[in-house]
């Protein structure tokens, strides 16, 4: 079976065609959330890691 491609380029095309693109609005608004999500995750994550620093030193006595 030979590689045409003209042929690939052509399918390419006709799939990209099907996709169903995000508006700006749907992007910007998926971004935000993205941040706030991250800002909660190393929130959580800096507390989560303070409250076993203080365990850790507690059990120690350090």
């Amino acid at each position: 079976m030979a590689f045409s491609p003209f042929k690939f380029l052509q399918e390419v095309r006709s799939e990209t065609a099907k996709v169903t693109w995000p508006s700006r609005r749907e992007v910007t608004i998926t971004t935000i959330m993205v941040f706030v999500m991250v800002a909660l995750a190393s929130i959580f994550f800096f507390v989560a890691d303070q409250v076993i620093r203080v365990l850790i030193t507690f059990v120690l006595g350090v």
